[in-house]
């Protein structure tokens, strides 16, 4: 008998036909597979931060009170026996266990989550402003919890334990939410609340109780009023009192990323963030005004994931695995060269493609100017000179840390398109050319999202193996241009593009012009392939180097490598799915093989 309880839990119920000792409701069969099975699943996903994350909720004072009142009890003969502030092992064990399962589905669902983009200041216009009043329904709500409670304690009786459970509750939400502005003397009424809930508690008829399942835990019946749910196995109010305490689970868990979308989308107010924050940081986070927050900078933030999530959703799927502000500086990144290249793109001429390469260019030269030689700053530069829309892309890219070099090398990709506009012969011209071409439009980017990098890692590295890290980066972006430009024949030849090396259509008997009236003749498709064996051959090449990444960042790499070079493999097959044109790799496709990317650690 004394492992009853182990087997038999009247609480975490999913579904029950009988009232038995045997009733499949059990830590052993409805705690312990979901936490194991979650683990198992969410591991490759883990992080320090995750597991920082997960604590056990402050439920133990509220329960050994209630046992040491006997307000609910264990028979001797249905718990195996040790016990830790009155408390049963099997109950301290499932105060663990939910704690931990909540936990895990909701690191599940948060995360590809980009959590700064929800924060909101409250400056005129801003969408603070909008919400403000969404805030102080909430706060009513609470309000009319506590009241609620306090009056179903003063008045005692049956009403008590859900009273007290209300109370419990709802002075847990403003420490977990946002709501903890609301000046409400919160201290007063927690100590009236309990002093009058002890007085009450302690006057109940103990003797009086219902049967837990198979009589593995008794509760006071003058605590409860209404009906049982589930054949009786579980009262409602006591149910009530779970899902509370679930919601409280999830609430902390808010307020927790919260706190930290806090400290890293606001490096002026938070300079240095370490990779585990604590709880005093938290907090400080929590209590910045909104006020203070940068509306501008969340402006940009919701800008760049727009972008990202519409024009890459390889990427963007990767993006979910990188952390901190090594993520939002990615995504910022991405914001710039996207808004970059589609200004050159975009453009209704050559000539206006020309300005925006000259546009950008002076902007480069602004951002890495000595200050005492500047002209203008680099905001007025951009506020004067670049379109509404663009110009968040711009303002937010971290220059201070990111090289030039790569950046203007950037630009002067952008110039080579520009060419296949001209009455000269198409700029691809031979495999040197090509290569020349997808260093400047995609190594350099590699180039940059490494720096990034190894910018916001605290673990050290050895400069020269920096330094190999990086070139074999850029190695692995010609490849990934290779397998773009793959798949992007028949999307490039309607614009009048052709970047198969000219040499490589002649061997064909090809022209550029031939490519474009017919991007998927038996002859561009030979031409496609052999395009992808030279990115297969780089990537495979450089792909050594990942391993030798910071642990911090290397299976968030490794999921956007092989995110991409998926597209490639899909490209291989004799059959693939096109989509605008262009081949696309399946949704569960690309989870599997950004789950079996980060398995690898």
């Amino acid at each position: 008998m004394g492992w009853d309880y182990a087997l038999v839990y009247e609480i975490q119920v999913f579904m029950l036909t009988s009232t038995s000792a045997n009733a499949p409701d059990s830590h052993l069969y409805y705690n312990i597979p979901p936490a194991v099975l979650l683990t198992v699943c969410y591991y490759p996903l883990c992080t320090k931060l995750d597991v920082y994350k997960i604590a056990v909720v402050s439920t133990t004072p509220w329960d050994s009170y209630l046992i040491r009142r006997r307000i609910w009890t264990y028979p001797p003969d249905a718990i195996v026996g040790p016990t830790l502030f009155s408390i049963p092992a099997e109950e301290i064990f499932f105060f663990v266990i939910q704690t931990y399962n909540t936990s895990l589905l909701y690191l599940f669902a948060s995360k590809p989550t980009f959590h700064p983009v929800y924060l909101s200041g409250e400056l005129p216009g801003g969408r603070g402003r909008r919400l403000k009043k969404w805030k102080w329904l909430g706060i009513l709500l609470l309000v009319a919890a506590i009241l609620t409670g306090a009056g179903l304690i003063v008045r005692g009786g049956q009403g008590l334990y859900l009273g007290r459970s209300h109370i419990s509750s709802s002075s847990h939400y403003p420490s977990r939410t946002r709501l903890y502005r609301f000046p409400y003397p919160r201290s007063i009424f927690g100590s009236l609340i309990q002093l009058r809930c002890e007085e009450e508690l302690g006057s109940l008829n103990q003797e009086q109780s219902l049967g837990g399942i198979s009589g593995t835990a008794w509760t006071s019946s003058k605590l409860f009023y209404g009906r049982s749910l589930l054949h009786q196995l579980i009262h409602a109010r006591e149910a009530f009192f779970f899902l509370i305490t679930n919601t409280l689970i999830v609430f902390g868990l808010v307020a927790f990323d919260n706190a930290l979308a806090i400290l890293h989308a606001f490096p002026t107010l938070f300079p240095t963030v370490p990779a585990l924050p604590s709880p005093v940081q938290l907090v400080k986070a929590l209590l910045v005004s909104p006020t203070q927050y940068d509306d501008e900078r969340i402006l940009g933030l919701e800008e760049a994931l727009r972008r990202l999530r519409r024009k890459s959703r390889s990427f963007y799927l990767a993006s979910g695995c990188f952390q901190g502000r090594l993520r939002i500086d990615l995504v910022l990144l991405y914001s710039f060269c996207r808004v970059a290249d589609d200004l050159v793109d975009n453009a209704t001429s050559v000539s206006e493609a020309r300005h925006w390469i000259s546009k950008l260019t002076e902007f480069l030269d602004i951002c890495y100017t000595d200050g005492t030689a500047k002209s203008e700053t680099p905001d007025d530069f951009i506020r004067r000179t670049f379109p509404p829309k663009e110009q968040t892309a711009l303002l937010q890219l971290p220059t201070t840390y990111l090289p030039p070099t790569p950046l203007y090398d950037l630009i002067k990709g952008f110039g080579t398109d520009l060419e296949f506009s001209s009455n000269t012969d198409f700029p691809i011209l031979d495999e040197q050319t090509l290569q020349v071409y997808a260093s400047r439009v995609a190594g350099t980017v590699a180039e940059l999202c490494l720096e990034l990098v190894f910018h916001h890692t605290n673990l050290p590295t050895i400069e020269d193996q920096r330094r190999k890290i990086v070139q074999a980066g850029g190695r692995m972006g010609i490849a990934l241009q290779y397998v773009n430009i793959s798949r992007d024949i028949a999307v490039d030849a309607r614009i009048k593009r052709v970047y198969l090396p000219t040499e490589w259509l002649k061997f064909c008997n090809l022209r550029p012009l031939d490519v474009i009236q017919d991007p998927t003749s038996a002859g561009v498709e030979a031409l496609r392939q052999r395009l992808l064996d030279k990115a297969m051959a780089i990537y495979n090449e450089a792909k050594g180097a990942i391993e030798l990444l910071p642990s911090d960042s290397r299976a968030a790499m490794r999921v956007a490598v092989e995110s991409y070079v998926e597209i490639g493999r899909v490209l291989q097959e004799s059959r693939y799915k096109l989509k605008a044109g262009r081949a696309t790799v399946p949704k569960l496709r690309r989870l599997k093989v950004a789950w079996t990317a980060l398995r690898k650690g």
